[in-house]
């Protein structure tokens, strides 16, 4: 009995398959990812260097913006370098405390992405619904506490699943039938009652995205609100200019998040291999198009980027 509680709560390494029922074409699934993940890491790279380095772009939005670009970075990291392994290399092993320290960064990132979002809206409404009081509202101490309560709050969420996890013996497969580790389906292994962990890990996360939802919504109606009420065309179309670029933002993270809610959800004749293969381009194509549409969308960021490259070629 003591042997078997040593090897159940001590469960040594999982093994990730990847995505069942396309084994055999993992080499080739492979190559679009990789490429879309150097899209990604370069373009938030290229991103958080011009914010870095040109005064003019040292302002409240693009500071969140970096931070966005940053969360990206994590986001696809977290999870595409080890499905790599698992496509070319064979590398299905992963170890326990690493499958814990994969699954935290994934659900971190992705509940502090909406966060970001949610403070980029307030700073839209900030600028374009008071804008004589833009830099005494959002000033640098304020950002800071904006940054450290987002960042916090994204931490004391998601740190109970690590707990929820480890407290869980695993005495049956270790068998993973995906490409990283997530909570529900780490949880699913274990041979003890995990209704907790089904709540906790679906309810809370869920719940915290849809408020920020409602507080972008709440602040763009408002945005909107005073848009109208502009007087001239030019000046509706230069403020809702600058909102264009979040709003493609937002759409391309929350609208396949909460598809992929409602087909776990409901989806029950959805298969399985849907299911991994939509959940992979999750984690790589909103980190790889963020930085492209706030490169086309906005003005400050275009004209700095065709700078830098037009200066590299001349040299």
């Amino acid at each position: 009995m003591i042997v078997f509680n040593l090897s159940s709560y001590n469960p040594g390494h999982f093994v990730l398959v990847g995505i069942p029922g396309l084994e055999q074409f993992h080499v080739w699934i492979g190559i679009p990812f990789c490429m879309i993940y150097i899209v990604a890491v370069m373009g938030n790279c290229i991103l958080l260097y011009l914010i870095a380095v040109e005064r003019s772009l040292h302002e409240p939005m693009f500071f969140f913006l970096s931070m966005l670009a940053m969360t990206d970075l994590i986001l696809s990291t977290a999870g595409v370098p080890k499905t790599l392994s698992i496509f070319w290399l064979g590398a299905r092993e992963i170890t326990f405390p690493g499958c814990l320290t994969q699954m935290f960064f994934l659900h971190y990132s992705f509940v502090l992405d909406s966060a970001i979002l949610m403070a980029m809206a307030f700073d839209r409404y900030v600028a374009i619904c008071s804008p004589l009081r833009y830099t005494t509202i959002l000033t640098p101490k304020t950002i800071i506490k904006i940054v450290v309560g987002i960042s916090f709050r994204s931490f004391c969420i998601i740190l109970p699943d690590v707990f929820l996890l480890t407290r869980l013996p695993f005495c049956r497969t270790r068998i993973i039938p995906h490409t990283y580790c997530e909570h529900i389906g780490v949880a699913r292994l274990a041979c003890a009652d995990i209704s907790i962990n089904i709540w906790y890990g679906f309810c809370v996360p869920i719940m915290t995205v849809i408020s920020d939802v409602i507080l972008i919504a709440v602040s763009y109606a408002l945005i909107l609100s005073a848009v109208f009420r502009l007087p001239s065309r030019d000046a509706r179309q230069k403020a809702l200019g600058t909102c264009g670029s979040h709003v493609c933002v937002i759409l391309m993270f929350y609208t396949p998040a909460f598809f992929s809610i409602l087909a776990h959800r409901f989806g029950h004749n959805v298969s399985r291999t849907f299911h991994i293969m939509f959940a992979n381009l999750y984690i790589v194509i909103p980190p790889a198009l963020n930085p492209i549409v706030y490169g086309v969308k906005t003005k400050q960021i275009r004209d700095k980027v065709i700078l830098l490259f037009s200066t590299k070629s001349t040299e």
